[in-house]
């Protein structure tokens, strides 16, 4: 349990998720969080010389990675910070913010900053030299795709992980149409009085339109607009299984920054000097193989317990979602009401940019614990290899 590690209240952004081959396919996006965090250190008005370290989270590859953190650093005018890169796919932001803390609870740093930028269009087709295949024929992988439609530990696509734990839990199609519309209902909420509850957050992206002109991305694209008659006459991916495409996420392209810190400095740079948010908690899980979704749930108690905290001290939980079933398994392994977590939206609707994901979801924690008067918030999702990673923090 961490006593030392506070996010300072606002002191944090994410930006709008935009679809595949979208608005932000076209930009490498480490560049573009940079430039983006630059931009929003300067709207707070905090310098980047503040920062001690940067960690980096990043699932696709981008030109120039070899640099990273360093050079994501000297583009985001804080170029006197070190850093490293983080990569745990989905579970790419809880690990960076859960490693961030620890090097402040420890004394290592006093300001650290988790930039978390992915961009799964136009992903890196790498190869490798190999004189010994059949002519010199080189071996080769494409990052997004190849890693989807297998997981090399077992062989098994990522939809096949999610049609294995809804089969084994008995879960129907009418349930997960249900539910995904109770997603979208709430995913409506945020987008009420002109997007009030994601302007508290959303930090809208520059994009280059050319050399000399730009233009700001400011919502989220992709969201497709969804009904009951709509899902209902969308055929199952998998012919046994219970999983539409209007029932799983998109991929998507996004950044996301988090400013870790000591508790008086969080205090210095929130926006709210009477708002707290200490992060308590972290717990991380592998289930079996190809049963990714049960993961989460693991990890949410190995949390809870190095918290000291029973899941009714909870008051908010963001999960995420690439395919309902991971809410349908949560919410039944944990003794949820399905309905009740997810508020204001959750990846299945907004789309999933790999390493900002987490990072939006637990941005959208705070806020919504902020708006219920404080209390404990938690945020979990699965990551590739049937692992989950699961965050707890305290705002008020």
């Amino acid at each position: 349990m961490f006593k030392n590690a506070y996010i300072p209240y606002g002191g944090y952004y994410s930006s709008p998720f935009c679809k595949w081959m979208g608005s932000l396919a076209n930009v490498n996006s480490i560049e573009l969080g940079a430039a983006t965090s630059k931009r929003w250190f300067a709207s707070r008005d905090i310098d980047p010389a503040i920062i001690d370290y940067l960690y980096l989270g990043v699932s696709v590859g981008q030109k120039s990675i070899f640099y990273g953190a360093p050079w994501a650093a000297a583009l985001m005018g804080a170029g006197q910070a070190p850093g490293q890169n983080i990569t745990q796919a989905c579970a790419t932001a809880t690990t960076s913010v859960f490693n961030a803390a620890l090097a402040v609870e420890a004394g290592g740093f006093e300001t650290t900053y988790c930039l978390l930028a992915d961009r799964t269009s136009n992903g890196p087709h790498t190869i490798w030299p190999n004189p010994a295949g059949p002519g010199g024929e080189v071996i080769a992988e494409n990052w997004n795709m190849d890693n989807i439609a297998a997981d090399p530990a077992t062989g098994k696509d990522m939809l096949t992980t999610a049609e294995n734990v809804a089969r084994e839990h008995g879960f129907s199609r009418d349930q997960a149409d249900e539910l995904t519309l109770r997603r979208y209902a709430q995913y409506g909420e945020a987008l009420a009085d002109e997007r009030a509850f994601q302007r508290r957050y959303i930090f809208p992206v520059e994009v280059p339109v050319s050399r000399k002109e730009t233009r700001l991305v400011e919502a989220d694209e992709g969201v497709m607009p969804t009904t009951a008659e709509g899902l209902a006459k969308l055929r199952t991916v998998q012919p046994e299984g219970i999983h539409t495409y209007g029932t799983q996420t998109h991929p998507a392209d996004g950044n996301a920054g988090i400013i870790v810190t000591s508790r008086e400095r969080a205090a210095e740079l929130s926006t709210d000097p009477r708002m707290a948010v200490q992060v308590v908690a972290y717990g991380h899980a592998r289930t079996k193989p190809a049963h990714m979704p049960m993961a989460p749930a693991a990890s949410v108690q190995r949390a809870l317990d190095q918290a000291g905290l029973s899941l009714d001290q909870i008051k908010t939980i963001k999960n995420h979602s690439p395919f309902i079933v991971n809410d349908l398994y949560l919410a039944k392994a944990l003794g949820l009401d399905a309905e009740t977590f997810n508020n204001y939206g959750t990846s299945l609707v907004f789309g999933h940019p790999q390493g900002p994901t987490l990072a939006r979801l637990l941005i959208e924690a705070i806020e919504e614990t902020a708006l219920k008067g404080g209390g404990h918030a938690l945020v979990t999702g699965c990551a590739a290899g049937d692992s989950a990673a699961a965050l707890i923090v305290k705002v008020g």
